[in-house]
């Protein structure tokens, strides 16, 4: 059974909150990820759902601003749920998250339209960050998962010239993004800040028609713009 909260105030302050909605099978699991999205400032958990079947009935209606859903659900999977909502609702943000680092299941869950990848241990900061840079356009991933996308493009072969003029600062961004690295270790790496970091992939992804972290990864390696 799902659940929907329908008492909470639309706004935090003079902010309208983030709503999250979850879809995750196991109860324990389920409780703590719902008290771990209330505790974030400015995000409420509006609704939960124990299956695909149960987000492909609700989530709809309901219109949460992130949906965060597992990878391994009964029946149906996260990433076939994924794939039927984006055909639904393609502007509806994913976030996948799982316990396992598995190559093929983030490529499966990407080409399924999912906005991001992240592993359930992802630090509370963490799972904030990745909520607003994925409404902000981005693709968030936890750097294991960023690194196990970018050495599949590596083994394809050896990165060629891009035929798109990007700023000295962007192409530092975009190497860097290649190697597997966050917006946070990125801003480390550069000296500046994360929200800097945030704008400048946007517009990587803009001047390089793409739309997620990985398919800007992908035109590097390959060259293609």
């Amino acid at each position: 059974m799902n659940s929907v909260k329908t008492n909470l105030a639309a706004t935090s302050g003079s902010r309208p909150l983030v709503k999250v909605a979850l879809v995750e099978d196991k109860p324990g699991v389920r409780d703590s990820w719902v008290k771990l999205i209330d505790s974030l400032d400015g995000f409420v958990c509006v609704q939960t759902c124990v299956s695909g079947e149960d987000a492909l009935r609700v989530i709809p209606a309901i219109k949460p601003d992130v949906v965060l859903m597992d990878i391994f659900l009964p029946r149906m999977s996260g990433i076939e749920c994924t794939a039927r909502l984006k055909s639904e609702l393609p502007k509806l943000q994913i976030l996948m998250l799982t316990a396992v680092e598995d190559d093929e299941l983030v490529f499966m869950a990407l080409q399924a339209g999912a906005d991001g990848y992240l592993l359930k241990r992802t630090k509370p900061e963490d799972l904030k960050a990745a909520m607003l840079d994925v409404l902000g356009g981005g693709a968030p991933m936890t750097s294991e998962i960023a690194r196990r996308v970018v050495e599949s493009f590596r083994r394809a072969g050896k990165p060629a010239k891009l035929d798109v003029r990007l700023s000295a600062r962007e192409e530092e961004v975009l190497i860097l993004l290649s190697k597997g690295y966050s917006n946070k270790e990125i801003a480390s790496q550069l000296s500046i800040g994360v929200e800097t970091v945030s704008s400048h992939l946007k517009h990587i992804y803009e001047k390089l028609h793409v739309r997620s972290r990985a398919e800007a990864v992908a035109r590097y390696m390959t060259g293609k713009a």
